[in-house]
């Protein structure tokens, strides 16, 4: 069920990242990051965005200066929330001796971390890629290859960072096939995990990965989650992707797999996802294309798959987490008053309220006046983001309440008046005199008194339409459901006249993959 829209919030913006976080002050915040503006790209480079339980700009952390863009892999906040990391993208100019071409230099894309202050937006700790890994460790950029200018190779690909305890990073790199650990104290590497050049004897492979994160780290002995995607747009290493659990002995050197789970499908995620472990031990996991997705209890064993239900979208990572919202704006409601006759009078109301998460029901309340006393007319159970409840008679002023799983109430909205036809002869009223608000004391009172004496009725008396009203509500949804077909034959059809605009893939940003830019350029 629908929660929260926010895309008019940030002006319909690309977003990543996208997750809740409980380790901060004690209070539920979500996190993402805002893409770089294409139309705009050097005046807006995007930023990492925190929210508070209000759906309030908490703090916006903007890129390092030269950096092109806040990038949109990670935004990782640490435990207590007082720092974050995120990967580093930076065109370097490199000379190619490492292919023996002392001579040529080439750009790259050098992939690195930064950890901010969260508070200040001072960058505290910073580590490129370029100073440290040489370019015969990635399997795209090779020593045949053509030198480019900027933004130029993207020779390793950073696309995950995390840190333990006692300072030291992980960070992964898709196109070296490897995962480093950086030295929080002085930049060095310690391990290689993987690639061309691992520092472990590991019984497994992994390859194109994903997502690194530390699951513990005491010492010598650490357990890590990667996801293994095993493709990419034009090979496969393996049959199926796959998540893995790492347990990774630096004193002997030992890599082991202690757990392993295959996508449920048995497919390839060729692009993105992510591997998280939820603190029952559980493992959810977002396989990105069409948004696909599952859970696994502690064994393995599949507990959940989901999927978007069209094949138009797909995200980068998925998470599941506790989260409390609290909108700051009231609930949003809308009534209409229906009917061919004052016997036949009845009120739609339709309530919902954008971020709330905790809602199980709402109760509804009329008024005779504007300022007058608030009747309860009917409970309705929340199904959906919006609820749609109708009550028999002409209500005038509306309120909606929810209420959480206990009974108790959440927030009210404002007063609305019912919205009523302009003409009621031409909406099929039968009657000289137009209709008048009813008293809601007068209409509860008969709704009750209906009730009781159709006790043993299954449907409830508020849920059901019966004759001349019934058939005027489903002939007036007849004619909505033309009417907005015709609408949305207007408001759609000129746009079928423009091509969609291009949103660039994770592997397509200006600093993404530019092997195939570059290609094309050439």
């Amino acid at each position: 069920m629908l929660i929260w829209a926010g895309s008019k919030q940030f002006d319909d913006r690309n977003v990543f990242d996208f997750r809740a976080n409980t380790n901060m002050d004690g209070e539920t915040h979500l996190s993402f990051v805002v893409a770089w503006d294409p139309e705009n790209e050097f005046e807006d480079p995007g930023r990492g965005v925190i929210l508070n339980k209000h759906y309030q700009v908490e703090k916006n952390l903007l890129s390092p200066a030269d950096a092109h863009d806040f990038n949109m892999h990670e935004f990782n906040i640490m435990d207590g929330g007082k720092t974050a990391v995120i990967c580093i993208y930076r065109p370097t100019l490199v000379k190619l001796g490492d292919f023996g071409r002392p001579e040529d230099e080439s750009f790259v894309v050098s992939g690195g971390i930064a950890e901010y202050d969260i508070a200040t937006n001072d960058v505290l700790f910073k580590w490129d890629g370029v100073d440290h890994i040489p370019v015969h460790e990635s399997n795209l950029f090779h020593a045949w290859d053509q030198p480019q200018g900027a933004p130029g190779w993207d020779y390793v690909h950073a696309n995950a960072v995390d840190k333990n305890a006692a300072g030291d990073y992980i960070i992964s790199m898709r196109f070296t096939n490897t995962i480093y650990c950086v030295s929080g104290s002085d930049g060095r590497i310690l391990w290689r995990l993987g690639g061309a050049e691992s520092n472990f004897d590991q019984d497994f492979t992994f390859s194109k990965q994903h997502d690194v994160k530390f699951v513990s780290s005491n010492g010598t002995d650490h357990v890590i989650t990667v996801l293994n995607n095993a493709s990419d747009e034009t090979s496969n290493d393996e049959e199926v992707s796959s998540v893995l659990y790492i347990k990774l002995d630096t004193l002997a050197m030992t890599a082991r797999v202690i757990k392993r789970m295959n996508r449920p499908d048995g497919q390839l995620t060729r692009l993105r996802g992510n591997a998280q472990t939820l603190p029952n031990g559980n493992t959810f996991v977002g396989w990105s294309k069409f948004g696909y997705q599952s859970e696994h209890a502690p064994n393995g064993d599949v507990l959940m798959t989901a999927r978007f239900v069209s094949d138009r979208y797909s995200t980068y990572r998925a998470y599941k987490s506790d989260f409390v919202g609290r909108p700051l704006t009231p609930p949003d409601v809308v009534a209409s008053v229906y009917g061919t006759s004052n016997m036949s009078m009845s009120t739609v109301i339709y309530v919902s309220w954008n971020g709330a998460t905790d809602i199980v029901g709402w109760n509804f309340y009329a008024q005779a006046e504007e300022q007058s006393e608030s009747i309860l007319i009917g409970h309705a159970e929340k199904l959906d983001f919006e609820t749609m409840y109708i009550v028999n008679g002409y209500m005038d002023y509306i309120i909606a309440e929810a209420l959480d799983r206990n009974g108790h109430p959440l927030g009210k909205s404002a007063v609305h008046r019912s919205e009523v036809p302009h003409n009621w002869q031409a909406a099929g009223f039968v009657g000289s005199k137009i209709p008048s608000p009813h008293d809601p004391s007068g209409v509860l009172a008969a709704s009750q008194d209906a009730s009781d004496s159709s006790s043993n009725d299954e449907i409830d008396h508020h849920d059901a339409l019966t004759g001349t009203v019934g058939l005027f509500i489903l002939l007036l949804g007849g004619c909505t459901i033309i009417g907005g077909l015709g609408a949305a034959y207007v408001m759609f059809c000129p746009r079928k006249t423009r091509s969609y605009k291009h949103v660039p893939s994770e592997e397509e940003g200006r600093l993404g993959e530019t092997h195939r830019l570059a290609t094309v350029a050439e």
